[in-house]
């Protein structure tokens, strides 16, 4: 049976109040939050395009045999197969916690922070650190830890050996570990995790959503040949016009 034991969000040495912002004039406090959801909103139109462009890009790579390469097959079986295993094995959640802190942990030394502790069991985890702020919240829900760490892997034993005839297993293996990126990440994010609400959770979620489609358009486009890479960057200018003609229409019916 799966384990349904919940992790424990992320602490983080920084006051239990919500960040504010002060109108300069008024002297007035606005909760970050509240700004953080306009913000968010202005995003949407963002993300929008960028799906629609995605899933054009993705078809349009469909139709030139992407889907019989090497890349897509094997990337597609290691995620098939993790699938299989989240929903019909126990869940690994120690592995997912450790990755989920060490993420914390990597983007807060990223950021010129400190790490004082570092603490993980299959129960939980947490980190107490100097430095705090959105993208150290959320990189554990967009930054896929262990797909990087298959690709430095491979990068590293390719100093030393011949790791060509191994390129498929690397396929499989980055499918895989972005499968369990992302099934871990859907799995926690309903639990209502803390480094979600601290800066909004809207706002949180709509910029997980844009980076993890950032992280998934870079694999596709990699994967693809060139022309298909011009395709992505052109139609998504297109549709930001269409977009853009379209707003200023609606405005043009009000005012």
């Amino acid at each position: 049976m799966a384990n349904k034991r919940k992790p424990r969000s992320t602490r983080f040495d920084v006051s239990d109040s919500p960040p504010v912002a002060r109108l300069s004039a008024l002297n007035f406090p606005i909760p970050v939050r509240w700004l953080n959801t306009v913000v968010g909103l202005f995003l949407l139109p963002i993300a929008g395009i960028w799906t629609q462009t995605f899933f054009s890009v993705s078809q349009d790579a469909m139709h030139r045999n992407f889907w019989a390469t090497e890349e897509f097959w094997f990337f597609a079986l290691g995620a098939i197969l993790w699938i299989i295993a989240f929903f019909g094995l126990p869940r690994p959640v120690l592995i997912y916690v450790f990755g989920h802190e060490l993420t914390h942990a990597v983007w807060v030394w990223a950021m010129g922070g400190r790490v004082s502790k570092f603490s993980v069991s299959s129960e939980g985890g947490h980190i107490i650190t100097n430095k705090h702020n959105v993208w150290i919240a959320l990189a554990p829900y967009f930054f896929p830890l262990y797909s990087l760490l298959v690709i430095v892997a491979y990068g590293i034993a390719g100093l030393f050996t011949d790791v060509a005839p191994y390129h498929r297993w690397l396929y499989a293996l980055i499918g895989a570990t972005w499968a369990f990126h992302i099934s871990f990440t859907l799995w926690m994010i309903p639990k209502g995790q803390s480094d979600l609400t601290y800066h909004g959770t809207f706002y949180s979620l709509v910029i997980i959503y844009l980076m993890n489609l950032l992280v998934l358009t870079a694999f596709l486009l990699i994967a693809s040949p060139p022309l298909i890479r011009h395709r992505f960057f052109h139609l998504f200018y297109h549709n930001a016009q269409d977009f853009s003609a379209w707003v200023c229409s609606v405005a043009k019916q009000y005012w």
